[in-house]
């Protein structure tokens, strides 16, 4: 009477006694994207940054355009980041003008993104006639320069605000996600549980929605806060260059001012240098919630900062930085040879 299978449990090894049962694995770490130092470090400083967005305009000691007898003075206790040639608080510019940078930013990069996924993943999904033509709208949009178009487009509308110049940044910048996105849904389309999901009678948009949009989560976010990076220094760049209005008070209106009024010559230091560190802590930031994602999304580099890692088994494997480490089995025992090689190997030698 043989056995049933659900009954064997256990395995044999090559001498014939029953093996260990394999120890479980661990436990999968929750929340490993924030316990990614790098990851949990620009967080940090994006949520101060997005809450001096939302009560910056509140805690302003001054108002940022009003006017004071105190002329291109250095920091004080009354005036934290000094005053500009007319007086003016740099600390309240500075408080002010972070909610439109923020705001340009965010909408911009929702603007791309949502494009980006609409023209690329349905591109990648549907085939045929549909792509080709998503495809060469995608190209057109590629070749097209994004900076001297935004430039034209805020120059051309009279009193271009924030709102215009995130729409403007949002609609130009959508084609390089829409290529990834689309790259990404080819591989993607024809996968077991994709064709196990069209199988069993489900829509197109239902697949796309829960089946292929899931696994795109990661490039999604990663290309978010690469076009919010670009939208927040395309949105300096145009107030420096005197582009966007002026009436409006944000990091570039402080950079265009303090070069019109030449405050490197004066040694007003402090007329550029806040808002020169706001834009670098403001791009770090976003630079490591990015690295954060992709070391989430890539194992290798998830692991690349490890000098050792341990194995299921308890072991602990050393590995160079950068490379996947691999194990090495145990020496298995050699193999019993056949009693007539063994005959003929003597043989032989007689």
């Amino acid at each position: 009477m043989s056995m049933p299978a659900t009954t064997m449990t256990g395995t044999v090894t090559g001498d014939g006694a029953p093996a260990a049962p394999a120890q479980a694995a661990p436990k999968r770490r929750r929340l490993r994207f924030v316990a990614n130092p790098k990851a949990a470090t620009g967080l940090v400083v994006l949520g101060f940054f997005l809450l001096l967005a939302i009560i910056g305009p509140w805690i302003a000691p001054y108002d940022p355009s009003a006017r004071g007898a105190d002329l291109v003075a250095p920091p004080s206790a009354e005036h934290w980041f000094g005053t500009t040639h007319l007086g003016q608080d740099i600390f309240s510019q500075v408080l002010v003008g972070t909610r439109g940078v923020i705001f340009v930013g965010f909408l911009a990069g929702l603007v791309a993104t949502v494009l980006s996924v609409l023209v690329g993943v349905t591109a990648g999904f549907l085939g045929g006639a549909a792509d080709e033509s998503l495809s060469a709208l995608s190209n057109v949009f590629l070749v097209i320069p994004a900076l001297p178009l935004i430039i034209i487009v805020a120059s051309t509308i009279p009193g271009a605000g924030d709102l215009m110049v995130a729409l403007v940044i949002g609609a130009t910048s959508w084609a390089w996600g829409a290529r990834v996105l689309r790259a990404q849904t080819l591989s993607l389309r024809r996968r077991d549980y994709v064709e196990a999901a069209r199988a069993t009678g489900e829509s197109t948009w239902r697949i796309i929605i829960f089946e292929i949009l899931p696994n795109l989560t990661a490039i999604i976010a990663s290309g978010f806060v690469g076009t919010v990076i670009f939208a927040v220094m395309t949105e300096i760049t145009l107030a420096f260059i005197g582009i966007s209005t002026v009436s409006e008070w944000n990091w570039g209106t402080i950079l265009f001012w303090a070069q019109s009024q030449q405050a490197l010559a004066q040694g007003a230091w402090w007329w550029f240098v806040p808002a020169g560190l706001a834009i670098a802590l403001l791009g770090t930031a976003l630079s490591l919630v990015n690295f954060g994602i992709d070391e989430f999304v890539s194992p290798r580099l998830r692991s690349s900062g490890k000098t050792s890692v341990k194995t299921a088994d308890g072991r602990t494997v050393r590995m160079r930085v950068g490379f996947t480490p691999v194990l090495r089995s145990a020496p298995r025992p050699p193999a019993p040879r056949d009693a007539d090689v063994l005959t003929n190997e003597r043989v032989g030698r007689r």
